[in-house]
């Protein structure tokens, strides 16, 4: 099975799932989407194909989302994505692609159903 995750070695949940997905024995393409970020286009479809909204998949803890003025309701979807690749850290992770879906794995556990 092929499986990629964008993955943050610092992040809890990122390593969480990428050692569920090593304990299937899969090995998965890992992209730290911080040194590589997506495409505004990789981005917006990723999210689209999790199910999830621009704002959910954005990480509203990082002081760079105030600092950007990203909590104001009225920014617009494009303008969020456009800050997640100019700023990657606010990229919820970590993203798992396989050929059952896009998830969101947190918790990491979340990553299960896609295997």
């Amino acid at each position: 099975m092929s499986v990629l995750i964008w993955h943050r070695p610092a992040c809890s949940n990122a390593r969480g799932a990428l050692a569920l997905i090593r304990a299937a024995g899969i090995e998965p393409a890992i992209v730290d989407y911080v040194a590589h970020p997506p495409s505004v286009d990789a981005l917006r479809a990723a999210i689209a194909a999790a199910g999830l909204g621009v704002r959910e998949a954005i990480r509203d803890k990082e002081p760079d989302y105030a600092a950007r003025g990203l909590d104001d309701p009225a920014v617009p979807d494009d303008a969020l994505l456009a800050a997640m690749v100019a700023a990657p850290i606010l990229i919820n992770r970590p993203f798992v692609f396989t050929p059952k879906g896009v998830r969101l794995c947190r918790p990491p556990e979340r990553v299960l159903d896609l295997l």
